[in-house]
């Protein structure tokens, strides 16, 4: 799964990784530096399972060695980090650097109160506009009063990608005699009558959190919504409505794959580890989710497991949900912004992305080249390659508005327990998103 964790980057490596990262810091901080006495950097991060904390570990040691200062690092669950930055970055305690979620909840509410710095000149200063495209970067951009989200200032730069695509059992798909080269979204619908007919479960979903449902909703959605009708209202921008046939079409086709008994028995009762795990198992051909389950299917099926992204509608241009990882941000009460700034674009250089790669992570950058040569990873990072930079990746739904989280999770629940029809559900999400712009 993980490649075991090395405690030092050697040799060739280090070098490169230092040329990528010319000083910017202040001249307090390279006096610092010089007197023996390293200055040092507060980072909080969500980086905990192996390869993601392995990375951290790596990279960080590679620039405390290279620049002579200190990594205090602080190392906690993605829901952990959630709730201390929020009360830490009005404290005297912020950290320099810190990993924020890009919703409108988090990351536009510190960008509204002035907790966080904006990069733009830093962007200029290291290329970064050339290192990134430019969709990547607009989810981490809000403007300086935090109402608008994809357009105005650069707030975070992330390290990794995902994209919500298409798990499946290969030797399921094969005692099936399904070929999943799809050419179209509706061939591979298509499949799951023929995985019904033969008395097996298409597709599995654990929604018991509510949240993973919109990791199934948002694929349908881009396979017959405008993308730009679908980044504005995942990003709570005006202009768009979730009151449009499209959207009901979605809705629609979501609760239709519900009613043929296409799902696993009872998705809403379902946990999500659990359902990914039956998965793994043999119970369903395929799974619905995001790429960051790729290392424990791996490790639980092998060669067994595979993936694609959602084949497009009529041979359209591919269309799904994805990001980034959080994005690392610098604190508005941080002395270091300039040395934050150097930190930031060390961790998410060319061959900081190497290192990634390497422990088992998705580079958001380089991602196609970087694809190992076997296992469901090649197929994982072609697929993010083929829909960032030939498709459109579309941001989480739930992104959308502060309390959009819980809506549309709650209104995902009903409309696959049946307790609405889609037109109901649509109403809700509409009513949720049309007060929030209206506010900004």
């Amino acid at each position: 799964m993980f490649i075991p964790p090395a405690r030092y980057l050697v040799g060739a490596t280090v070098l490169a990784l230092a040329a990528c990262a010319p000083g910017s810091g202040t001249g307090d901080d390279a006096d610092s530096n010089q007197s023996g006495d390293p200055t040092t950097l507060t980072v909080w991060d969500q980086e905990v399972r192996g390869g993601q904390d392995e990375q951290m570990t790596r990279l960080n040691e590679a620039f405390e060695e290279e620049f002579g200062v200190q990594i205090d690092r602080f190392s906690q669950s993605f829901d952990d980090l959630a709730m201390t930055a929020r009360a830490a970055l009005t404290g005297a305690d912020a950290p320099d650097v810190v990993q924020a979620n890009n919703t409108r909840g988090d990351m536009g509410a510190f960008v509204e109160a002035g907790l966080l710095v904006d990069l733009s000149d830093y962007a200029e200063e290291y290329g970064w506009h050339d290192r990134y495209d430019e969709s990547v970067l607009a989810m981490s951009t809000y403007s300086e009063d935090g109402s608008l989200f994809g357009q105005g200032n650069l707030y975070g730069l992330p390290q990794t990608g995902e994209i919500v695509g298409v798990f499946y059992s290969k030797p399921l798909a094969e005692e099936y005699g399904i070929d999943t080269d799809f050419d179209s979204w509706q061939e591979f619908t298509d499949s799951f009558e023929i995985i019904a007919d033969a008395g097996a479960t298409p597709l599995m979903l654990g929604n018991l959190d509510n949240w993973p449902a919109v990791h199934v909703f948002g694929p349908i959605q881009g396979q017959v919504a405008p993308p730009e009708e679908i980044a504005n209202l995942a990003m709570g921008n005006p202009g768009a409505s979730w009151t449009t046939q499209e959207n009901i079409t979605a809705a629609t086709q979501l609760q239709d794959w519900v009613d043929q008994g296409w799902f696993n028995d009872g998705p809403n009762g379902t946990d999500y580890d659990a359902a990914w795990v039956d998965f793994a198992e043999g119970q369903a051909v395929y799974l619905i989710a995001g790429s960051w389950l790729a290392a424990d299917l791996e490790d639980a099926m092998g060669q067994d497991i595979g993936f694609f992204a959602p084949p497009p509608s009529n041979g359209d241009t591919p269309a799904t949900t994805g990001g980034t990882g959080l994005p690392f941000s610098i604190t508005a009460s941080s002395d270091k912004a300039d040395l934050a700034a150097q930190y930031i674009d060390f961790i998410t250089s060319d061959d900081a992305m190497e290192i990634l790669a390497e422990t088992g992570n998705m580079p958001v950058n380089n991602t196609a080249a970087l694809a190992p040569e076997s296992g469901v990873n090649s197929e994982v990072f072609a697929a993010f390659d083929q829909v960032s930079t030939h498709g459109h990746l579309l941001p989480y739904l739930d992104w959308a508005t502060p309390t959009m989280s819980d809506t549309i999770g709650a209104a995902l629940q009903d409309l696959i327990g049946g307790q609405i029809d889609p037109q109901e559900f649509v109403d809700r999400l509409e009513a949720d998103y049309s007060e929030f712009v209206s506010e900004q």
